[in-house]
């Protein structure tokens, strides 16, 4: 006899319909009363379309790992999901390793759980006691020689985000095919082995460990290879302020310029300390600029200081200005602060090796949106550069071949921020970066020169290397796939790129979604290609170069513009003028936004 309304049958209904999606028909309850009173209360609310975007797919694991917003269901950061990656990963890294529960690996809430499904396989893991950069768990693979390393963070994401990031035993993020045989792995071991919700025994155990102290201690002894000028440190009188966002940076830069012996930063006070509400800015991404800067230009005016520095919340990224002249603050694209730091790397290597033939062995590389600065200066210096597919994941295993081979990898960047300047790091840290930056601020004040003076001299000498990137917002796949799709069948005729956009001349066009290259002998592009993502790069008669390319994580469609010119050329205001109208000719020509409905970047 059913007692049951019919309102209760219908939610009864809804939580087991979902359920089931969930896990392909096995039902695999949350244990986390929070997540599973969210999901009744939807359900009590009928509220279908929130639980299909919850339920109705799986987030994708990608050589990026994880990353998506917390909530229930498969499509979220939560209890159950990151005990099925795990599960997946570990069974993965069983098949891959034969000494793995010798060697483990390792990375509270998601941290413990992915630490007790290791444990519960007998795995040892090193599970850090207190919050951490995320550049110390690619340090910590390779100085414990782990097989993986887990680092749990959304990054500079909006605080309903989270993310799951892994590390290889090169100490670098994965790259394929660990991905796809990740993913699978997970798809294979969704149902929860009984001991993967133990946190609390799991922390009891003794094959867990804590390398934090150790870490902290090693970490900091690495990077002081890079302090070359410790006397100016110490007797500097630049003032700096340091801002972590409200993330994990503020400890762990004030470390690093201790280890260098330069004068600790000013620290904002209001933005110190971690806070995953992020209150005091709109977004925690100090990529954004100015606004995200505000509290520390604020405390650099009042305490006379002339250069601020930014983390963002896991501190992999840096971000610098610098208060220019006119009293006005300048704050450094990436790109810029790519070539300041390519270029100070570069001479502190050059003062310790006299054997002009050592140079030979040394490597710079960058992301192929990323400016090509580094390889003007490698033109003129005689070392090497390399360009990389987008994401410090395929930088970070370049130089572990690069290393493997005997080689020096000297610096590698990102114009998203992202600077590796010790190979005891094979991605980017904005920790050590900040240190480096530090010294050579101090260094330049010696000279009487600034940032802002230097990155002119380093134009002047190898090439202007002008950018301008930004990126329109779009939600709709359909429209994406279109806007490509025309740029590879160009008026009208099929596999035929354009030839010349508005009054520029296109000299070559590399697609690395199809793995086309004009430029090479046989039209099949050098670098690894990929059909789940879209990039064309167009190169200009002018020497202009254009990447448009979808994000991996954001509803973006980014460009990538630089205007490349030879050295010599310094008339800056007719090369901005002339990259802001081939900007808005690819706008134009290319975008279309109006007739695709993109929303533009909000100001």
């Amino acid at each position: 006899k059913c007692t049951m309304r019919t309102k209760d049958l219908q939610q009864h209904f809804l939580l087991d319909l979902f359920l089931c999606k969930t896990t392909r028909g096995h039902v695999f309850l949350p244990q986390n009363p929070k997540t599973v009173s969210m999901v009744q209360e939807l359900v009590k609310e009928g509220a279908v379309e929130a639980l299909k975007k919850c339920f109705s797919s799986r987030m994708e694991f990608g050589t990026a790992g994880l990353r998506a917003a917390m909530g229930p269901g498969t499509s979220c950061m939560n209890d159950l999901t990151i005990i099925q990656t795990t599960q997946g990963f570990c069974h993965y890294l069983e098949e891959s390793f034969d000494n793995f529960k010798e060697r483990g690996g390792g990375d509270w809430r998601f941290a413990s759980l992915a630490a007790a499904v290791f444990i519960s396989r007998g795995v040892p893991v090193h599970l850090f006691s207190d919050i951490t950069p995320t550049p110390f768990v690619p340090f910590t693979v390779l100085h414990l020689g782990l097989c993986a390393g887990i680092m749990v963070t959304a990054s500079h994401n909006p605080k309903q985000d989270n993310g799951y990031k892994v590390y290889w035993e090169n100490g670098a993020q994965i790259v394929s095919p660990h991905d796809k045989g990740i993913s699978q792995s997970i798809e294979e071991n969704l149902e929860p082995w009984p001991e993967s919700w133990s946190t609390e025994e799991a922390l009891k155990s003794p094959l867990l460990k804590d390398p934090y102290q150790d870490i902290h201690t090693q970490y900091f002894k690495a990077i002081q290879k890079h302090c070359h000028h410790r006397d100016i440190n110490k007797s500097s009188k630049v003032k700096i302020v340091h801002t972590s966002v409200h993330g994990v940076g503020h400890t762990f830069v004030q470390s690093a310029f201790k280890a260098f012996d330069l004068h600790p930063p000013y620290a904002v006070e209001e933005q110190k300390d971690p806070d995953p509400e992020f209150p005091t800015v709109k977004y925690p991404n100090p990529e954004e600029g100015e606004g995200v800067l505000t509290l520390s230009f604020a405390l650099a005016e009042r305490e006379g200081a002339t250069v601020v520095l930014a983390n963002d919340p896991d501190a992999d990224r840096l971000a610098v200005a610098e208060k220019q002249e006119s009293g006005q603050w300048r704050v450094f694209s990436g790109n810029e602060l790519g070539a300041l730091l390519g270029w100070w790397m570069f001479r502190c290597w050059e003062k310790l090796n006299s054997d002009a033939a050592a140079v030979k062995n040394v490597y710079m590389l960058s992301s192929t949106v990323s400016s090509k600065i580094l390889r003007g200066i490698a033109l003129k210096e005689g070392f090497h550069f390399e360009e990389t597919l987008t994401g410090f994941k395929w930088m970070g295993n370049r130089a572990r071949d690069l290393l493997d081979q005997g080689k020096t990898v000297l610096f590698a960047f990102e114009e998203a921020i992202g600077y590796m300047c010790s190979s005891s790091v094979l991605d980017k840290d904005g920790v050590s970066a900040a240190a480096i930056a530090g010294e050579m601020i101090s260094y330049l004040a010696t000279k009487s020169s600034s940032l802002s003076q230097q990155l002119t001299a380093i134009y002047e000498e190898y090439g202007y290397h002008i950018s301008k990137n930004s990126y329109f917002i779009c939600h709709d796949q359909d429209v994406i796939h279109s806007l490509f799709d025309r740029l590879r069948n160009y008026s009208g005729q099929k596999d035929s790129y354009p030839t010349e956009c508005g009054r520029f001349s296109i000299s070559a066009v590399r697609d690395l979604t199809t793995g086309y290259d004009s430029n090479q002998p046989s039209n099949k592009a050098v670098l690894p290609t990929s059909r789940s993502s879209q990039m064309i790069t167009f190169t200009f008669s002018n020497g202009g170069v254009a990447t448009m390319r979808t994000s991996g994580t954001e509803p973006k469609i980014k460009y990538y513009t630089e205007l490349c010119a030879a050295p010599g050329n310094s008339n800056v205001t007719h090369l901005k003028k002339e990259l802001d109208d081939l900007v808005d000719a690819i706008v134009d020509n290319f975008f279309e936004p109006e007739k695709n409905k993109l929303q533009p970047k909000p100001e």
